[in-house]
């Protein structure tokens, strides 16, 4: 139990449903859908896209996600890979021969096709019950006529809004200036497209007159995508890769996702004695460190499309993780930085939500860099995500740049179960450090009978790029403890992502937690 002399934010309690998301009004949204008769499906379907207007340099309907969820009356957990494909004329060769080392961040060659919109109709046509005429209304409303900006999303608009170019700018700025918070954003353009969708399923967005702007916008910028392109676009049903850590059970997204670098993680954290560790001392940081670096090295070298990869077994396996564990020593760090990536991202959003009927969703969603590739289309300003940035340009690699291929994604989703039950959907956001993020947020669970919410406010770190990020969380003798091990320990400019759980009781009851990081909250009916 927390504090309750010191600031903080209780875990919420319901039980007729919950959702947990970044921003106030989608997760009011989201509990109004199940208000209203809707399923898990259809309250995260509507929140997350009410995200795209409420959260605009995080995601939208240029995006791509990811999905874990469990069908009505089961207890199996379901993947869909919402995630787009590169444009069937783009090639690796084409952009070595122009003198790329890696895919231009702020180009159309970045600009994979968007899955997300085909997702969620294929969601709500599968699963759903209120139809994407009612669940879209909220947002088409709210982009209509706008939202006041939350304080989180100004900053991070600040910070990113250098990325906008043409009429990304007139899109996502007001008066040329990058909004403050209170100041109301709307987008009229995506407005239409929403009701286009609503009207006519997801040909309202991938055919016709909207992909037709999307195409012409990115070929005036030297783009080779087309309307086959488009039209092609589709998500996939598979089966979740599944970890076991402290008598829980892990569900990551299988590949082209990192779910596996979680599983890894934690098959390497169990070759130590964290429970026996102070939860927020520095040898648990140090030895998540020096995890991470060894896993990440994994995930960079094997991970990809599941279609032009063979190393899955590999990074699953006990043996492989106990052989890295191995290498971890206790006091001193490892001689080897953190490989570098070109996939690396600030931040997404995430939604989770349970239903009445103890239905769970759990879904990841965005367009990866901060306002994504930074190019929006010229009539509706659809922001384009770059998420071939995530690709690499090294040639036979596993995750190599080729037409109407996935690249390797960052963002995951999970699902935990207890004795063959849904136990907590959870997210934790922060690019990169998703994968570290999830590790963390488990052995908070299992290791320290933490809560959702408590999970979730604990201090993070993060090795990245040869750097130990530590946010103020930690005090300054566990940044001093950590420098004399060897690592260069700096402080972050921006907390370290955030999160979203929903714990199923074993009483029924649902208990929910939102990252005090960001502007949002669980909400329960």
């Amino acid at each position: 139990m927390r504090d309750f002399h010191q600031p903080g934010r209780s875990a919420v309690y319901a039980q007729n449903g919950i959702c947990a998301t970044s921003h106030p009004l989608a997760a009011k949204v989201a509990v109004q859908m199940l208000e209203a008769g809707g399923n898990a499906v259809d309250a995260a379907i509507a929140g997350a896209v009410l995200l795209g207007i409420c959260e605009p340099q995080m995601t939208g309907i240029g995006g791509d996600c990811f999905v874990l969820m469990t069908p009505p009356g089961e207890d199996r957990v379901v993947a869909l890979n919402g995630s787009g494909k590169a444009a069937a004329g783009l090639t690796a060769e084409e952009l070595r021969a122009q003198g790329h080392k890696t895919v231009p961040l702020y180009d159309p060659a970045a600009v994979t096709l968007p899955g997300a919109v085909d997702a969620f109709c294929r969601l709500s046509k599968d699963f759903g019950k209120l139809g994407l005429k009612t669940i879209l209304a909220p947002s088409i409303h709210y982009a209509e006529t706008g939202v006041p900006v939350a304080p989180r999303v100004a900053f991070d608009w600040g910070k990113d809004a250098g990325k906008l170019q043409g009429k990304a700018k007139d899109a996502f700025l007001i008066n040329d200036e990058v909004p403050r918070a209170g100041q109301t954003f709307a987008a009229p353009g995506q407005a239409e497209v929403l009701r286009r969708i609503a009207s006519d399923g997801r040909d309202g967005f991938y055919d016709g007159e909207v992909a037709e702007d999307m195409v012409a916008s990115l070929k005036a910028l030297g783009g080779v995508h087309t309307l086959d392109d488009f039209a092609n676009t589709a998500c996939e049903y598979t089966d979740p890769i599944v970890g076991a850590y402290g008598g829980l059970d892990l569900f990551e997204h299988p590949p082209n996702g990192q779910g596996a670098t979680a599983v890894l993680l934690l098959n390497i954290l169990k070759h130590f004695d964290i429970a026996g560790m102070d939860p927020f001392g520095a040898e648990r940081v140090h030895i998540e460190a020096e995890a991470t670096k060894l896993a990440y090295d994994a995930r960079n070298k094997f991970l990809g499309d599941p279609d032009h990869m063979t190393r899955l077994d590999h990074m699953l396996s006990d043996k492989t993780a106990a052989g890295l564990a191995a290498l971890i020593k206790p006091d001193s760090v490892l001689p080897q930085a953190l490989p570098g990536s070109e996939a690396v991202h600030k931040d997404t959003i995430y939604i989770t939500v349970v239903d009445k009927d103890r239905m769970c969703v759990s879904l990841i969603y965005s367009v990866f860099h901060g306002f994504g590739s930074g190019i929006a289309s010229d009539k509706f300003g659809v922001l384009f995500q770059n998420r071939g940035a995530g690709f690499t340009l090294e040639k036979g690699h596993a995750n190599e740049l080729a037409p109407g291929k996935r690249p390797m994604h960052t963002i995951i989703p999970a699902i935990l179960k207890k004795d063959g039950q849904p136990f907590m959907p959870f997210g934790v956001m922060g690019g990169q450090y998703q994968s570290t993020g999830h590790a963390r947020f488990v052995t908070n669970v299992t290791d320290f009978g933490m809560d959702p919410q408590a999970a979730i406010d604990a201090p993070r770190a993060f090795a990245e790029a040869g750097k130990l990020a530590v946010e103020r969380g930690y005090s300054e003798d566990v940044r001093a403890k950590l420098a004399d091990m060897g690592h260069d320990v700096h402080i972050p400019e921006t907390a370290i992502g955030g999160a979203q759980a929903i714990q199923i009781g074993e009483d029924g009851c649902l208990i929910g937690g939102s990252d005090p990081r960001k502007d949002g909250i669980a909400l329960g009916y």
